[in-house]
């Protein structure tokens, strides 16, 4: 009878540390090949998230990266709190988790040997949400380009305002649009590469304001939701409406890159401009 008996000692290996389930095919690929390949599908080639520091890595050449503004932070100046507790205690929270301060990580170095300035933003901190200390270190990104004559990079993955600090929130749109507007008064180039997804009042502000809008496969891009369109408007969507793929066609979108090819497509745009 003892073979019956159910041990509980013995643990179940974890389907989680052996696959990963693509979020647009469904396709369950071995975790391994997953991330070799970039957290990208090898079936359907849906991008998948990576953190501000991978992209980092992926971007810049190895050692050159300094990371910028690393002590700014989010500030509960509104001393919010809902259901679910304090705002502090969730953004505390979210900087043990994601490991940085903000949800953007902003430093310079170099891009196969040409320099540039990068604000990285970040999915897991607060879902990417533009708070005061995500404009504040994207406005001094826009700042330290312009006093260096470097290029701006911004790597835009965001649900939108930050709603925790509400008219705070909104005013990092126009904050962050007049750092890149400095930048196009000296001709500096700022590129925008929107990543998934990029919504809200990033869309609505600086990650379309790019001389060159870059986007990754697939990444949904857009301000209001799908169903909030619909219903105002009375239509039906089609069905790619909001993917890169959909701007790519109807102009909002210069070019669709590829995970691995991202760092050679910018040295290659960043090869045309003279900043000497």
């Amino acid at each position: 009878m003892a073979w019956f008996i159910k041990d509980e000692t013995i643990k179940k290996p974890s389907s989680k540390s052996l696959w990963v389930k693509c979020k647009k095919c469904s396709s369950h690929v071995y975790d391994v090949e997953w991330k070799e390949n970039l957290n990208v599908c090898p079936i359907c080639n849906f991008h998948g998230s990576i953190t501000s520091r991978q992209r980092a890595d992926l971007i810049f050449d190895k050692g050159s990266f300094n990371e910028l503004f690393a002590n700014i932070g989010p500030v509960d100046s509104l001393k919010f709190v809902d259901l679910k507790g304090s705002y502090k205690d969730k953004f505390e929270e979210n900087k043990k988790k994601a490991g940085i301060n903000e949800a953007v990580l902003t430093g310079h170095g170099k891009i196969n040997g040409i320099k540039a300035v990068a604000s990285i933003m970040d999915f897991r901190f607060l879902g990417g949400s533009l708070g005061s200390g995500t404009g504040e270190k994207i406005l001094q990104g826009a700042n330290f380009a312009l006093e260096h004559k470097m290029p701006y990079i911004v790597f835009s993955e965001s649900g939108g305002a930050r709603m925790q600090e509400g008219v705070l929130s909104l005013m990092q749109m126009a904050k962050t649009c007049s750092g890149v507007a400095k930048l196009n008064k000296k001709n500096i180039p700022f590129i925008s590469v929107l990543v998934n997804p990029t919504t809200g009042g990033v869309t609505a502000s600086y990650a379309m304001m790019g001389d060159i809008n870059i986007a990754e496969p697939f990444a949904v891009i857009g301000f209001a939701g799908r169903r909030v369109i619909e219903q105002t408007i009375g239509e039906k969507l089609p069905d790619d409406f909001q993917t890169a793929e959909y701007l790519l066609e109807h102009g909002f979108v210069d070019a669709i890159v590829n995970r691995k090819d991202m760092k050679d497509y910018l040295s290659n745009v960043l090869s045309y401009y003279n900043l000497k």
